[in-house]
């Protein structure tokens, strides 16, 4: 028969307890002084991992078929056993050697350690000598070979489980309170674990629970004093509770009379301050000539022996206790730095590292797994940032991507390595030398009635007093006017919008002002007149001497010379 003491399928739900602000385990379970208790909801390894830790536990280890089975009690407990849930194995970054991987293969429990006695790995498809790290386990009974066996399985430390199971280990633990049977029917109690499982129905409660007892309104606490496995339960203030919960806490006996509970002593014993526990007259002496604690030697008359807390020796006088310097035992109590305090020491981390249940350990790359498109950078240990190449910005609206940016009159075009012709400009920009992107003045095409402001691949006009919006900020003044004309859009379009696009280039020839075009073709008509005009001149001067035409059209940007010479032959004479 398992010896397992059932902590109770917890539903904090309808019983009145206020919403609470640390993850709630749907079940929990104690096994001697090792608690578990699984937790629901989407997390990663590392997110489940600092779940376990903000309640002072870590993942749970797996190190016997006795563990294996408080699993399977927790998950037919909470009838999700086609879940997967997070235990606290991993593989390190690297690949092992398949012949002294052992039951683990290669996998670590996160304590830092790799013994075990047992293991559940589910069928592969695959040579497990293989598998490289970083792995993490989840445990789920649909994998299971047999039932009641749930199976280890492989998975992505950055992948989403369903949930994850914690441990939690405590030197001492409490029983039940104990209710008179006369009671039980009006009493109600509600207790509460330092892991935040909450409830009415508990075999066992590890040190530091409370315990609420309706109707009286007595709060209780489970504690044990140092260096004893075994706890009881207690309260700040003096005095017995009511006779019918736990005796009222008294040492000996409990008395009610009048309505009021009191505790008892014999006659050859004292009610303590506390108003609970009983002492021999004059052992309070004794207390006065210890530091610490005071222990009677029954068999010397008024003889006694002091001793210290844990982290205290007593010193050369037999009654002071003295702090130990822990930091110079050997071997040191911490992996890498030890600061000695009063009655313990504190372990500390070389920078780069990360103090995880004693050990201290490298954290994990917060940009593992991310899915950024040109380059991911850390920030801090838990977080990072998208950044982009140099011309390019994230996209606000999706930070992991990359869209092409420019904030100076001119910024060089991204052009294809492999079709040097093929080069890209942010909207607002044309495409000028063939690899160079430079700003368009929207200003210059009159696109605001009034003032005009140009900008960073776009502009802003500054409305009139005549216009639709006056005294505003727009890059139309009169919208209901607007008219689409496609003819005149393209690359010096005013933009909708500010944000930055990129714009292809189909040619490397850049793409013509509107202004150029229009002088251009006024420059052709012009030309083709002028020819018509010097043909004409031409057939009048026929028969002339040669002569020499010079014709000059002046252009925007360009001017035109034509130049002709012709050659008249003179008659000959016979």
């Amino acid at each position: 028969m398992l010896r397992v003491l059932l902590l109770g399928m917890l539903a904090p739900a309808g019983l009145g307890l206020p919403a609470p602000t640390e993850p709630q385990p749907h079940g929990s379970q104690c096994i001697e002084h090792d608690c578990f208790a699984l937790f629901r909801g989407p997390a990663t390894f590392l997110a489940a991992s600092q779940a376990c830790e903000s309640l002072q536990g870590h993942l749970m280890t797996v190190r016997s078929s006795v563990a294996a089975e408080v699993i399977s009690l927790l998950l037919s407990g909470d009838g999700g056993d086609s879940q997967r849930l997070w235990i606290g194995l991993q593989l390190p970054p690297g690949c092992g050697d398949p012949g002294h991987s052992g039951p683990l293969r290669g996998f670590q429990w996160v304590t830092g350690d790799n013994r075990t006695s047992y293991s559940r790995w589910a069928r592969l498809h695959r040579d497990p000598a293989l598998l490289c790290g970083p792995l993490c386990v989840a445990v789920s009974a649909a994998g299971a070979a047999a039932p009641g066996e749930p199976a280890w399985e492989e998975q992505q430390c950055a992948a989403e489980a369903d949930g994850f199971l914690c441990e939690f280990h405590f030197a001492a633990s409490c029983r039940p309170l104990a209710v008179e049977s006369a009671a039980a029917a009006s009493v109600s109690i509600t207790y509460s674990t330092p892991f935040g499982a909450r409830g009415a129905d508990f075999q066992a409660l590890p040190a530091g629970s409370s315990a609420a007892v309706a109707p009286f309104g007595v709060e209780l606490e489970c504690t044990a004093p140092p260096g004893e496995a075994e706890a009881r339960w207690s309260r700040e203030a003096p005095g017995a509770w009511d006779c019918s919960v736990e005796s009222g806490g008294c040492e000996r006996a409990c008395n009610r009379s009048a309505g009021t509970s009191r505790c008892l002593c014999p006659a050859d014993a004292a009610l303590q301050a506390d108003g609970r526990s009983c002492a021999a007259p004059g052992e309070h002496s004794c207390d006065q000539l210890c530091d610490h604690f005071c222990v009677r030697n029954p068999d010397v008359p008024g003889g006694y022996s002091c001793m210290c807390e844990t982290g205290y020796q007593l010193a050369a006088d037999q009654h002071r206790c003295e702090d130990v310097d822990d930091c110079k035992l050997v071997p040191s109590p911490c992996p890498q730095r030890c600061v000695n305090t009063q009655g313990g020491f504190k372990c500390h981390c070389y920078p780069g590292y990360d103090l995880v249940d004693g050990e201290c350990v490298q954290p994990v790359d917060p940009c593992f797994g991310t899915n950024c498109e040109y380059q991911c950078q850390p920030v801090g240990q838990n977080d990072y940032r998208c950044i982009c190449a140099e011309g390019f910005a994230p996209i606000p609206q999706d930070p992991d991507r990359c869209q092409m940016f420019c904030n100076q009159t001119a910024c060089p075009a991204d052009c294809d390595p492999n079709n040097p012709s093929n080069c890209q400009c942010p909207e607002g920009y044309i495409l000028d030398d063939g690899v160079i992107c430079t700003d368009i003045n929207e200003c210059d095409s009159g696109y605001c009635p009034g003032e005009c402001r140009n900008l960073f691949g776009s502009y802003e006009c500054i409305c009139g007093p005549d216009s639709a919006l006056a005294g505003q900020v727009a890059i139309d003044c009169d919208p209901k006017d607007s008219k689409g004309d496609d003819e005149d859009s393209g690359s010096g379009e005013p933009p909708v919008s500010r944000t930055p696009s990129t714009t292809a280039s189909p040619s490397p020839v850049a793409p013509l002002h509107s202004g150029v075009l229009i002088g251009i073709s006024i420059a052709s008509l012009s030309l083709v007149v002028a020819l018509l005009a010097l043909l004409c001149h031409l057939r009048k001067k026929q028969g002339a001497m040669p002569t020499e035409l010079e014709y000059k059209y002046g252009a925007p940007t360009k001017e035109v010379v034509l130049q002709h010479v012709g050659t008249e032959r003179m008659p000959q004479k016979l």
